[in-house]
């Protein structure tokens, strides 16, 4: 925009004072009138009536006039900027008019994508699981995270006396049975579950039971005091050892590819027998020593697994000489660090957005 020039008299002198106001009135009216956007408008204000603008420096000069030709000059001046406001505004109502309804946005440029959530990670591996087994015929059953004792020990295989007791670090709940003894808990394993549903109808029995559960216990790497478990039972005449291996490993090529090995160990449960830990072939290596995922092992356990002991059968009302079954825990962490290559169980419940913002 072209700087503002004020005309003189042909003597060099100054117009009269009038002149100074109809000359400036004229160039700033000229100026507008030649404004086609926003930005332009913002630029005529600042020149013409801002706090610097060329109005405003006429009113600031009242002070060096002589006394009696102040009050006319500041009230013209004042008319000027008054006039020149009401043309700037009726300018810019043009200007947005001709943008359209929207006003100075154009809408024909694509919109915005809103930031979409998504799923927790272990959310997202649960749902995994439940639906490898699903394709198997399995049903989803949920259960109560604050447990009774007997469902959660005894039912199980693990009366009080039982040393298996040890491997649980449990919160109990304030509470007592006639018997002065501490009868509710927060579930340490899925387990539980296989009682209530044996209790509630009659086999075939083909589920898998999801569910937070709690252990009293430091946290590390490897270990959270709350963790979610994936329960998974089946019940029928004529199950053998051999269902539960071809059940798992088509679990395990579901969840981590059709390349995927397995490895069955033995190991101790006490609510089932014979037992057995089950692992799959490490992804980050072939066996190599200094793998920290594995530990050069080449293996990493992701279940543990058996037959339903007789007695866990027995308490449920069933009959171990008629029926048999399996049953297997996995812990959903631990199968969603191994799928994922993350090495510190913690940082699923960190809330640090970086890192869930990966899945």
């Amino acid at each position: 925009m072209a700087e503002s020039v004020i005309p003189t008299g042909t003597d060099g002198a100054e117009p009269p004072l009038d002149g100074r106001i109809a000359a400036l009135r004229d160039e700033a009216r000229s100026a507008l009138s030649a404004t086609r956007d926003a930005d332009g408008l913002q630029e005529w204000r600042n020149r013409y009536v801002g706090r610097s603008g060329e109005v405003t420096l006429l009113l600031r000069s009242v002070g060096s006039l002589p006394a009696d030709e102040r009050a006319a000059f500041g009230q013209a001046a004042n008319r000027l900027k008054n006039e020149l406001q009401a043309s700037f505004d009726e300018r810019e109502s043009e200007i947005t008019s001709a943008a359209g309804p929207a006003g100075a946005i154009d809408v024909t440029l694509s919109g915005r994508h809103p930031i979409r959530g998504r799923l927790h990670p272990i959310t997202q591996t649960v749902r995994e699981i439940t639906s490898a087994f699903g394709a198997m015929g399995f049903q989803t059953f949920e259960g109560p995270e604050v447990e009774l004792e007997r469902y959660n020990f005894t039912a199980m295989n693990i009366p009080a006396d039982h040393p298996a007791r040890d491997m649980f670090d449990t919160f109990w709940l304030d509470r007592v049975d006639e018997d002065g003894d501490r009868s509710i808990l927060l579930r340490t394993h899925t387990s539980p579950m296989q009682a209530r549903i044996m209790e509630s109808q009659e086999p075939p029995i083909r589920v898998v039971i999801p569910g937070r559960c709690y252990r009293y216990e430091a946290t590390d790497a490897s270990h959270e005091w709350h963790f979610y478990q994936v329960e998974v039972l089946a019940v029928d005449e004529g199950i053998t050892f051999a269902d539960l291996k071809g059940t798992l490993y088509e679990f395990a090529r579901q969840v981590f590819g059709p390349e995927c090995k397995v490895r069955f160990r033995c190991d101790f449960f006490p609510f089932v027998e014979p037992g057995v830990e089950m692992a799959v072939n490490c992804f980050n290596c072939d066996g190599d020593p200094a793998c920290r995922i594995c530990r050069g092992s080449g293996w990493l356990e992701i279940m543990g697994a058996g037959m339903v002991h007789p007695e866990v059968l027995r308490r449920a009302g069933y009959d171990p000489g008629r029926y048999t079954g399996f049953a297997a825990g996995m812990g959903v962490e631990r199968v969603a660090m191994l799928k994922h290559g993350i090495e510190d169980i913690r940082h699923f419940y960190a809330n640090d957005m970086r890192f869930l913002s990966q899945f």
